[in-house]
């Protein structure tokens, strides 16, 4: 039996009503995963798409051809996240292309684990400056385009929204991957802090933290019958996620029908944050 039979429940495909029409999102990371569907479903919702892609040009191609074969409006753009010249370049590329900015998705995320006495300071240094230090650069960029002009209520109630991919890990620990719960945990106070200072100008900042999902930067967790059933111990909904579940939050977050919704986490992960390891009393 394959994890993509009987053990595994996929979702329906999502249908999106046009919530998002007339406005532009930059998705960090979109080539592949989660961001790859999370920059489909914006531009499902109407949205037009900057598809950020940090090294191979032909998986982000193919997300925008997939955008426009649905009559949608995308581009592809290569840039480091953690580089703030090519941050900048990013978000001057996407205002030329298509006039402004008004949706920023904080995805772009890497793993470099070890334990913690053998991890090397260019491990640490490399994930913080992707996972942490990225979603910076980009949300100030974001802000700065945000403030530059007025509300456009016939688009959007706000001035602009970001949305920062974080993990569970932003909460609980994860040994062998200090790196990494480090620079989620930094991510979560990051958000809080933005979405704090920003607020008066009518811009929302949010978390979108996920549990398991069906990615390949995980493969490893679920590709195999006896690795998926491991996992579902920790999932009490007893399936694991798919990246459409997260695309349909950030659809969510990025429209007006979350517009009271600042500052939050939303935890996407069937339950892990409910420690189902305690069901039976611990």
């Amino acid at each position: 039996m394959s994890p993509s039979s009987k053990t595994v429940s996929r979702l329906p495909q999502a249908t999106y009503q046009r919530v998002l029409a007339g406005q532009v999102a930059v998705v960090t990371g979109a080539s592949s995963g989660i961001g790859k569907a999370v920059a489909l479903g914006l531009a499902a919702a109407g949205a037009s798409v900057v598809v950020n892609y940090a090294s191979g040009s032909t998986a982000a191609e193919e997300v925008v051809d997939k955008i426009e074969s649905s009559g949608g409006r995308a581009i592809a753009v290569l840039a480091d996240v953690a580089k703030e010249t090519e941050v900048q370049d990013l978000f001057r590329v996407a205002i030329k292309t298509f006039g402004t900015v008004h949706i920023l998705v904080n995805n772009a995320g890497l793993q470099r684990d070890a334990a913690l006495v053998d991890m090397t300071l260019d491990q640490w240094n490399t994930v913080l400056s992707v996972n942490l230090t990225g979603q910076f650069l980009c949300a100030r960029e974001a802000a700065r385009e945000f403030m530059r002009r007025e509300v456009d209520r016939r688009i959007s109630v706000a001035a602009g929204k970001i949305i920062c991919i974080s993990s569970v890990h932003e909460m609980i620990p994860w040994a062998g991957h200090a790196n990494y719960a480090a620079s989620k945990g930094g991510v979560v106070m990051l958000m809080k802090t933005m979405a704090q200072e920003l607020a008066p100008l009518r811009i929302r900042v949010n978390s979108i933290a996920p549990g398991a999902i069906r990615t390949p930067i995980n493969v490893g967790a679920w590709d195999t019958p006896q690795a998926y059933q491991n996992l579902l111990k920790l999932i009490p909904y007893k399936r694991i996620g798919e990246p459409e579940d997260i695309a349909q939050v950030a659809v969510w977050l990025a429209s007006d029908a979350s517009d009271y919704v600042n500052g939050t986490t939303l935890f996407v992960d069937g339950g892990m944050m409910l420690y189902p390891g305690f069901v039976d009393n611990g």
